[in-house]
């Protein structure tokens, strides 16, 4: 009987390995692919924006999951933050500046509207955000994901606290409904970006 995948905090010297698998990961994420069109770009462009918003966000927040094989690899990686500490702080966005300008080039602009945008949507109630969640596209299928959405949902219910997450997917909004998601509306991306979808979940 195969066991479900084991998830656990990621470590600060992981961080390369997360960044690249979630780089892979949203390979073909079509708000991804609209910020950043060229393939080799968006590869290298996502590994620098993961890994600068692990380094000097996510993990100050003890948010940091990932999901490994039985060798111990990194097959998926969840990037959550709790109640009131989804926005970065001042200092922090400081020091990812000159990672994200990097991942960004000439697009750096087209991503802070993004960003804007997401933020003017962003619910107010405490809440803990998936901020990102992905997984190594050759192990998809094999669980990684779900069980990296259900050890924190599980705290999200624990404490009774709502969980929120925006799907860059329209062909993911099942998938999350099965967790207990609700599409709440749509978020219209500017510049004709493809539109996000938020969701919400009561804690049970």
């Amino acid at each position: 009987m195969p066991t479900s995948p084991d998830v656990r905090p990621g470590r600060r010297d992981e961080i390369t390995g997360l960044a690249r698998t979630l780089a892979a990961a949203f390979q073909d994420d079509p708000v991804m692919e609209w910020v950043l069109p060229d393939p080799r770009q968006r590869l290298r462009g996502a590994q620098r924006l993961f890994a600068a918003q692990t380094r000097h966000h996510h993990f100050a927040s003890g948010g940091v999951d990932i999901a490994v094989d039985p060798a111990g690899a990194i097959s998926g990686a969840a990037l959550w933050d709790p109640p009131g500490k989804w926005k970065a702080s001042p200092l922090s966005e400081l020091r990812m500046f000159p990672q994200l300008a990097r991942a960004f080039g000439t697009r750096l602009l087209v991503g802070k509207r993004l960003a804007d945008t997401m933020t003017r949507a962003h619910p107010e109630e405490p809440h803990w955000y998936l901020a990102t969640i992905g997984t190594d596209p050759e192990r998809r299928g094999h669980g990684f994901g779900q069980a990296l959405l259900r050890a924190r949902l599980e705290q999200c219910d624990r404490e009774g606290v709502p969980a929120y997450l925006e799907s860059s997917k329209e062909s993911n909004i099942a998938y999350y409904e099965r967790f207990g998601f609700e599409v709440t509306g749509t978020i219209g991306i500017p510049d004709g970006g493809p539109d996000l979808w938020p969701m919400w979940r009561a804690p049970r």
